[in-house]
């Protein structure tokens, strides 16, 4: 020991201090950290406690008559504002013929400049408040957001400059001109992106003269039409107090909500309500479309049109989908083609509830070689789930999922105004949040599979593929033998369903789909590429 340098013996005697030190705090950590878990509410009691996470919704009556909905959450100092105006894309040709994509370049062009403050005023004068100004265009809605403080030194300029961006736009050209140019790079990343394609097309196949058939965001010639004049006539139109719906979640009382909502709506023209778009006509047989496109990769969208939103279907559907194609990896259709067969690496199946009906589609991509192979496996797996009783083990799994996942709906201030948002635009019930638990709860076998058998119906499909070949004939021919077999099995009364017995454990913790903003990417292309 006469040895070792005072120094290195102090160095030691500090690391194995600081080590126990360590150790002590670790178990210290583990303790403290062991003993919250019995504060922590178990998963298993989520349909117990589901009811009492639920924000309370409040319907504010005004003179005015707009349908009011105001969530109050005092947690944060903020203010979420959400307008809903029936004023998406499927208005566009009210104004004038083949102007598709005019909501959304009103959408982009709307804080452009009014006849009063230029583009960089009305940024700084959100900027100088802390507020977060939105617009966006849907197939269904126009949606202006407002995001700003609760004090009303910080509300009120905020809330007054979104008016005026409502009443005043001027939509000059030269906005215009911008919005244009920036449209050839995304028509060029469109064209190497057959994912983005095929979905314009299947809209375009799937409903024809529907106002829903068009992309959201036009094509390179509808836009060039589009004239300040144009959007002027929308904003006049559509952006009006009787076509309005009106969304409130944060730091206020109902009394001030209520305050708010009159303000907004004194401040905006009466108009007029928008007219109910037409029903979409349905297809009776298979429809086929084949988009030559050379890659490694072939890619398919299949479905038909499904039904509304306000159909009484819609949760029974929802369900159905999740079972089938959006349970991740252990949905059935992601077990036929992934798990079993390795044939692609993701298929997805989804509903778009809208207030015409709206499309079903399941959709995928695969190496070239597997194309007939995938098709085959894909639309048999849709005949099935059809035609076969579903396992009742599995629909309790699939609803506790839901359940489980429901509370992410209201978890924050942004996702309640955008589930308001929801409720006051197509008209459903002031206690939906409230009443899904029940509801869902309440699902039966019998209702899930009537539902599906009464909306999905494998022998009327739009199939779209993007690939370098595609043997027509062959398709149509193993179409008509998954048909027939399956009507042979029925007769026969031999077979076993598979649903039946086979169970697909689906994943507890995902979510499911939103049920606030319609999934379209819009995506720009030209008449005459497709």
């Amino acid at each position: 020991m006469r040895n070792i340098p005072l120094c290195l013996i102090t160095a030691l005697l500090f690391i194995s201090t600081s080590y126990a030190e360590l150790i002590d705090k670790t178990k210290t950590a583990s303790i403290e950290q062991f003993s919250s878990l019995s504060q922590l509410t178990s998963l298993q009691n989520i349909q117990e406690h589901s009811k009492l996470t639920a924000p309370h919704v409040y319907e504010l009556k005004n003179r005015f008559h707009v349908r009011s909905l105001f969530v109050e959450s005092p947690s944060l100092p903020m203010v979420d504002i959400q307008l809903t105006f029936n004023a998406g894309s499927a208005r566009d040709q009210s104004i004038g013929m083949n102007l598709y994509g005019l909501s959304n370049m009103a959408s982009q062009l709307l804080d452009e400049g009014t006849d009063h403050y230029s583009a960089q005023e009305i940024i700084s004068t959100f900027e100088s408040v802390g507020a977060k100004f939105s617009v966006s265009a849907h197939r269904d809605m126009f949606i202006v957001k407002l995001r700003t403080l609760s004090d009303p030194a910080k509300l009120e300029p905020a809330l007054d400059m979104l008016l005026e961006v409502l009443n005043y736009s001027t939509f000059k050209n030269s906005s215009i001109d911008l919005v244009l140019s920036n449209t050839a790079v995304g028509q060029k990343q469109l064209k190497e992106n057959p994912s983005r394609m095929k979905n314009i097309v299947f809209y375009r196949t799937l409903y024809g003269k529907h106002p829903y058939a068009e992309p959201i965001t036009g094509t390179q010639a509808s836009i060039k039409r589009i004239n300040p004049e144009n959007l002027v006539q929308f904003r006049q139109k559509y952006l009006v107090r009787q076509n309005l719906n009106i969304a409130i979640t944060g730091q206020l009382k109902e009394k001030e909500a209520l305050k708010l909502v009159e303000k907004i709506a004194k401040h905006l023209p009466e108009g007029e309500k928008a007219t109910p778009l037409p029903a979409p006509a349905l297809r009776s047989d298979f429809n086929i479309r084949h988009i030559p496109y050379k890659s490694s990769q072939a890619h398919i969208i299949m479905g038909e049109i499904a039904t509304t939103r306000d159909d009484p279907d819609y949760l029974a559907l929802q369900v159905a989908n999740r079972i089938f194609g959006t349970g991740g990896f252990n949905s059935i259709l992601s077990q036929e083609l992934r798990v079993k067969r390795g044939l692609t690496y993701g298929a997805y199946s989804s509903f778009s509830f809208m207030q015409a009906a709206g499309p079903f589609s399941l959709g995928y991509s695969t190496e070239q070689d597997n194309l007939l192979e995938s098709l085959k496996i894909a639309h048999r797996a849709l005949v099935n789930f059809i035609r076969e009783p579903i396992n009742e083990k599995l629909l309790q799994q699939t609803k506790l999922g839901m359940l489980r996942a429901f509370p992410n709906n209201y978890s924050s201030n942004a996702a309640i105004n955008a589930q308001l948002g929801s409720i006051g635009f197509y008209g459903l019930p002031t206690d939906y949040l409230n009443r899904y638990s029940d509801e869902l709860n309440q699902l039966t076998t019998a209702q899930v599979q009537n539902a599906i058998r009464k909306h999905l119906h494998p022998d009327r499909l739009t199939i779209i593929i993007f690939s370098e070949k595609l043997d027509k004939a062959a398709l149509n021919q193993i179409l008509q033998d998954n048909l027939n077999t399956y009507k042979n099995k029925e007769r026969s009364k031999t077979s076993t369903p598979s649903n039946a017995n086979e169970l697909y454990h689906l994943p507890k913790e995902e979510a499911p789909l939103p049920d606030s903003f319609q999934h379209d990417t819009p995506a720009l292309i030209s008449d005459n590429d497709l």
